[in-house]
């Protein structure tokens, strides 16, 4: 099911108002202006890598975290303990971690890390993203452990907890033997267990756990569900950093839907990734907000009112007032490499605006003396383009297919693989 489609019905369930509708007309985008990257807030163009590094960069962070994602706490301490692990999963074909990871204490929520890495392979660059459904989703493995965490109940039923049906139900979507078989490791945590999806889950998630002395709710510029797992994200690394058969300088961190915009955000913040994969993020993603094509601010902070900060949601009806746009956020991650994943019929995260994003970026990958996004046309269908800033269009709904998996690969062989 569609992530527009699941949000809509939960938010309707809690009694939200009417989402608006979306715009799927070329000729309703009207004109725009963005903002640009390359110019500090006083109106001083930014000319060299330095003042890009030590003011506008930072300048553009707090940005974001004032009005779309909401300001991280600083990170507390991780404890973790290493739960299962046996070295001849998948028919011998890789080793198989299971870690506990507290990222703010011992009460607080625990995240499930799963962890694959090629058999007898060691330094072993993996692929960290998070999961829908529970980490037993992504491949039938029986040796993985079935979430214990709320999962959003199947379509007729009341059932939030996940049972033995659910292994394997996402796994066209990881590609857990191809990814293997390339070299890389596969990492990845169930979103659910840093905050659960849900328009009132932030009482169970971890955020509560970050209060200050005397404070029971999140300010308007505090994080939300997306920064969450973001941070979580970072934990994860936290960790891998400290596995010895990890490479922990070569971990891309990816992420589909709500949590491709998740990835972004999350290599935006950390420059530790070493590689950023968003995969049909749309709006709050890698989509440009102000072409108001798909799915659009007001619908958003609408649907899912638990996303983002509470700032982000004065701009629904004023979207070319905000002070950034997703080019920006792309730009944050330079000069690391980034790849931007479309469909043709996901019209509702607006692939040619995803694409428009990656080229307003370029100006400040080539400041920092790298190519950005070669060329100036929009590709066409399975046309992927592999520099710095990566790019492709597929046939094909809101999904990852086997497909985008090949050419995820294809980017971190010539961007990631050690020299």
């Amino acid at each position: 099911m569609r992530y527009f489609a699941i949000g809509f019905l939960a938010a309707a369930g809690c009694g939200l108002a009417q989402a608006p509708g979306a715009n799927y007309d070329e000729a309703k985008v009207g004109t725009y202006h963005l903002p640009d990257p390359l110019k500090l807030q006083s109106g001083a163009p930014v000319k060299d890598a330095a003042t890009w590094k030590v003011k506008r960069r930072p300048e553009i962070l707090k940005l974001y975290e004032d009005t779309v994602y909401g300001r991280t706490p600083a990170p507390k301490k991780i404890e973790y303990e290493v739960t299962s692990q046996v070295k001849n999963a998948l028919g011998g074909q890789a080793a198989r971690k299971e870690v506990t990871i507290w990222v703010a204490g011992r009460k607080a929520p625990a995240m499930q890390l799963l962890l694959y890495l090629p058999a007898g392979k060691t330094r072993v660059p993996v692929f960290l993203g998070l999961n829908f459904g529970g980490n037993q989703t992504i491949n039938a493995d029986p040796g993985i452990t079935i979430t214990k965490s709320w999962v959003r109940p199947p379509r007729h039923s009341n059932n939030t907890k996940a049972d033995a049906s659910s292994r394997g139900s996402a796994a066209s979507r990881w590609q857990v033997e191809t990814v293997l078989a390339h070299g890389y490791g596969v990492a990845t945590v169930y979103y659910g267990d840093i905050f659960p999806d849900r328009t009132d889950g932030i009482g169970d998630s971890i955020i509560p756990h970050f209060y200050k002395p005397g404070q029971t709710a999140r300010s308007a510029e505090d994080w939300n569900a997306i920064g969450a797992w973001a941070y979580g994200l970072s934990r994860a690394l936290d960790y891998l950093e400290k596995d010895p058969d990890v490479d922990a300088k070569r971990v891309a961190v990816h992420g589909h839907s709500r949590l491709g915009k998740t990835s972004l955000w999350a290599g935006a913040q950390d420059e530790r990734f070493a590689l950023v994969i968003s995969n049909d993020s749309g709006e709050g993603g890698a989509a440009l907000s102000r072409r108001n094509f798909g799915e659009t601010v007001e619908r958003i902070n609408t649907v899912f009112p638990h996303w983002f900060n509470d700032n982000y949601k004065k701009y629904n009806t004023r979207v070319n007032e905000l002070p950034v746009d997703q080019h920006m956020l792309i730009a944050l991650i330079a000069p690391r490499p980034v790849y931007i994943a479309s469909a043709q019929e996901d019209q509702w995260a607006d692939p040619r605006g995803e694409f428009l994003a990656g080229q307003a970026a370029d100006p400040v990958y080539r400041l920092l003396g790298t190519d950005g996004l070669d060329g100036k046309q929009w590709p066409g269908i399975h046309q992927p383009v592999m520099s710095r800033i990566g790019y492709h269009i597929r046939a094909g709904k809101h999904d990852v297919t086997e497909y985008d998996w090949e050419q995820f690969i294809k980017f971190a062989d010539k961007h990631m693989r050690a020299k």
